[in-house]
């Protein structure tokens, strides 16, 4: 079910909410920088999100081919959501779930998770190891 969720960033300048069905499915890949973060993450596309503060106190980091903005706060380094614009034009955010706030935990725990083989470009594909996701 659909549920509008708050979040933000550790020392509290960046706040947002998006529209999210955790029932329906989270992800987690492989690529360089999710290992390195441990991202865990529900993507709704742009009209579910929405940014409530600290736009100024956002970082962008880009590599590889440059297409998801990986946003992070300037102040406490957290990295509350990145985005891009899918293969049909639609610009689409990665909301990560360990930045949603008041989550019951059982919510977390029931919902699926998608692995995502991004180390080798292809997000159809579950890697052959993902215990360490």
């Amino acid at each position: 079910m659909k549920k509008t969720y708050q979040g933000g960033c550790h020392c509290g300048a960046v706040r947002f909410e998006a529209v999210i069905d955790l029932a329906a499915g989270t992800s987690k890949c492989n690529c360089s920088i999710c290992v390195k973060t441990r991202a865990w993450m529900a993507f709704v596309p742009a009209d579910a999100f929405r940014l409530l503060s600290g736009d100024e106190s956002l970082r962008d980091y880009q590599f590889g081919k440059q297409v998801i903005h990986h946003r992070f706060c300037g102040q406490c380094g957290v990295r509350p959501f990145a985005h891009g614009v899918d293969s049909k034009g639609n610009k689409f955010y990665a909301v990560r779930v360990n930045c949603l706030d008041g989550v019951n935990p059982q919510e977390l725990i029931d919902a699926p998770v998608k692995y995502m083989d991004m180390l080798h470009d292809d997000f159809r594909s579950t890697p052959a190891e993902t215990r360490h996701l």
